[in-house]
């Protein structure tokens, strides 16, 4: 059985990082279809945020039928950045988490940059 934690109040706790949620709908297919395109996506949004990338890019195209597409993950310094390309329906989810503040509005505009699109973008501090 799940035990829940006494209840905090919020202003309590100090925040220890932050996640931009970057969902991207009608999006350019043929970009998410493409795996230079992430390339090329991914080492611009991390610069732009000023984050430092932390080993090799990981790019892998699996799945089948309607869900299949591109996957990619990137280690950073101060944390990750994921992206889920589904060329299928026109959608690209980005997610980056950093303990180090960064512009969420930037990633989602460097990300509508490369794969087209409007974003829906929701910020969590955890």
């Amino acid at each position: 059985m799940l035990e829940l934690a006494a209840a905090v109040h919020p202003a309590a706790v100090t925040p220890w990082g932050m996640m931009a949620v970057i969902d991207l709908h009608d999006c350019d297919r043929s970009q998410l279809a493409d795996p230079d395109v992430i390339r090329r996506f991914v080492p611009e949004v991390v610069e732009a945020i000023d984050m430092v990338p932390h080993g090799p890019l990981h790019l892998e195209r699996f799945g089948e039928g309607e869900l299949e597409g591109w996957s990619a993950m990137q280690f950073i310094e101060t944390s990750s950045l994921t992206i889920h390309a589904d060329e299928y329906s026109g959608r690209c989810y980005v997610d980056v988490f950093s303990c180090k503040p960064f512009e969420p509005e930037l990633a989602a505009a460097i990300a509508m940059k490369h794969f087209g699109g409007w974003p829906k973008l929701t910020v969590l501090h955890r």
